[in-house]
């Protein structure tokens, strides 16, 4: 029982890649898995395309492949896939682009709200200091007497 729980975990823990997929040439299947990291599964959304068993994982781990034995260099293997399937493909999206907004977003929502808050407390602390000294000398004569009663 115990070893079946073992095995059972080994085998969702192993690489989806099947071992007609790999590489004769050592160096590329290398270069192949290393690329693999880098791209998101479309269907497993965060799992890179080398531990998913999705099909549409295996043909772009085939394709990674190909274009590696078609003479691609890696950035352009990435660039062909990423013109393909959009940038979502990439597990660390580029900092580029439109993407800044999205970078940025955090940052400055993070400002803001402290900004806010900020103002918020002074605006806050200066209402109550102006109140205490709204009362004129007969008003505050009239309130102690109403606190005696």
């Amino acid at each position: 029982m115990v070893l079946a729980a073992a095995l059972a975990l080994v085998a969702t823990l192993a690489p989806a890649v099947q071992p007609d997929e790999v590489l004769a040439d050592p160096a590329l299947e290398s270069r192949a898995r290393e690329i693999s990291q880098g791209l998101r599964c479309l269907v497993c959304r965060n799992e890179n395309i080398d531990d998913s068993n999705a099909e549409l994982a295996r043909d772009l781990r085939l394709l990674v492949r190909e274009r590696l034995t078609a003479g691609d260099s890696d950035t352009e293997v990435v660039d062909f896939i990423t013109d393909r399937y959009g940038e979502y493909v990439l597990l660390k999206p580029t900092t580029g682009g439109a993407n800044w907004l999205l970078w940025g977003a955090g940052p400055l929502m993070l400002v803001l709200g402290l900004g806010i808050g900020a103002l918020f407390v002074r605006r806050r602390s200066q209402g109550a200091a102006s109140r205490e000294d709204a009362l004129s000398p007969e008003e505050e004569q009239r309130l102690q007497a109403l606190l005696k009663e």
